[in-house]
């Protein structure tokens, strides 16, 4: 395994690539790290994609301390990782709160994106009770806590590794620096993805577990980001909860495989 690292302004941003052809770039939510991917990649490499996962600006090997991790700053990191794999075209899929980051990224770079897929996106701003907020500051602030939570997000099936990625997980979060981009990436910030999303041109794939237990009613965010774009669909992982790459890879790169027959010319 070879690890690659691009230069930003305020740091260096890790990432790793495997196989030949177009290209795909994935990008993981708050707290996890290029690991996240690790049961989908081999699957698109398989399938005939290079594909470079990445850890997000605070987060696996990537620097800490950064100033912002705002998804327009994340999404510009998305951008520096494709210019230095060549220029593209790519094809982004973004992971929880990276899905607001490509949305950015196809904005602000349409001749480098040629698509972007958004797993787990949240449309809305969430509004919890006081007893739910006070257990969130206590989850953003405790890495263990923040492990026990992650592992909350698999209603359904779980990885056969789950344990060894999650307790790897964790140790990474007790790094100086790690839970500060936890939040960070997380922090309401203007403006939100949903008011960039009708300058995206590109197609759009949004995916969700049909059992993400981070939304009331799944389905119904799903379609209510696809509706957001120009041009874009919805589909649904079944048994799945909010990280389907992980807990269902294979149904995972078949609905990606047919997008990105589109997006990359395969």
């Amino acid at each position: 395994m070879t690890i690659s690292f691009v230069g930003r302004d305020a740091g260096r941003i890790a990432y790793e690539v495997h196989g030949q052809g177009p290209l795909v770039v994935l990008s993981h939510g708050m707290g996890e790290n290029r690991g996240s991917f690790r049961h989908l990649v081999p699957l698109l490499v398989e399938a005939g994609y290079r594909v470079a996962s990445v850890d997000v600006r605070g987060h696996g090997e990537s620097s800490a301390g950064w100033p912002s991790y705002a998804p327009a700053e994340v999404g510009a990191d998305l951008l520096a990782v494709v210019r230095d794999l060549g220029g593209g075209p790519a094809t982004l899929v973004g992971s929880s709160s990276s899905a607001a980051a490509v949305v950015f990224a196809a904005a602000a770079a349409p001749d480098l994106i040629a698509g972007i897929v958004q797993v787990g996106a949240f449309v809305g701003q969430a509004k919890p009770n006081p007893a739910i907020r006070l257990a969130q500051f206590a989850v953003l602030r405790s890495p263990r806590l923040f492990g026990m939570f992650h592992r909350s997000l698999f209603p359904g099936p779980r990885p056969a590794d789950d344990v060894a990625y999650r307790k790897a997980m964790v140790a990474n979060l007790r790094e100086p620096g790690r839970m500060a981009a936890t939040r960070g990436v997380i922090a309401p910030v203007e403006p939100h993805w949903t008011a960039r999303a009708r300058e995206v041109r590109q197609p759009v794939l949004v995916l969700m577990g049909a059992k993400d237990p981070d939304f009331p009613d799944p389905g119904a965010e799903a379609r209510a980001a696809r509706r957001l774009f120009a041009t874009a669909e919805a589909r649904m992982i079944g048994d799945s909860g909010h990280y389907p790459h992980a807990d269902q890879p294979a149904a995972t790169a078949a609905v990606l495989g047919e997008f990105l027959a589109v997006t990359a010319g395969a």
